[in-house]
């Protein structure tokens, strides 16, 4: 069925406290919290959500094989390093990284650095329930925790390039 068509008529409003969370290992440490999937939309095309990264924490190097993602600085500050050039993140910092572009995203404050994170096709909420810890809202952060060792296999499988098993 057309993506288009199977979504038509459908709406759906997630609140702040709702969906997913999933802790995420070192180094971005933080949460991520996907907020419009294809599960609940219907619509495989695009997914939606936010990631907060932990102060000090940050997103490896990697790109994506055959996916579009657009991130926003939502709160806190940062960089973002795409194809080697380091750039500012502040609160509205819009970024667009087509199939291919290395990026990575750094927390250099001692706050949270949140992004909302739109990518097409869906997927990246796959990633993050992979590697991630189930987490509920409210409860402190756990230690710092390591990645799977089978990560490098799980983001190629998700179509993430660029990798590697060093934390960096």
């Amino acid at each position: 069925m057309n993506p288009m068509e199977a979504a038509r008529g459908r709406a759906v409003v997630v609140q702040p406290e709702e969906g997913p969370s999933w802790w995420q290992p070192m180094p971005a440490n933080g949460h991520a919290d996907p907020k419009l999937v294809p599960s609940d939309t219907a619509f495989g095309t695009l997914s939606m959500g936010y990631q907060t990264i932990a102060p000090g924490g940050r997103v490896r190097p990697h790109s994506h094989g055959d996916q579009v993602e657009l991130q926003i600085c939502f709160r806190g500050r940062g960089s973002a390093v795409v194809d080697g050039e380091s750039h500012a993140l502040v609160p509205g910092t819009a970024c667009f990284l087509g199939p291919g572009v290395k990026h990575e995203i750094v927390n250099e404050s001692d706050t949270d650095l949140v992004m909302l994170w739109v990518i097409s096709p869906a997927g990246l909420e796959d990633f993050f329930a992979s590697v991630g810890r189930e987490r509920t809202r409210g409860e402190p952060a756990p230690a710092v925790f390591e990645r799977p060792t089978e990560v490098v296999a799980i983001e190629r499988e998700l179509g993430m390039n660029d990798t590697t098993a060093t934390a960096r």
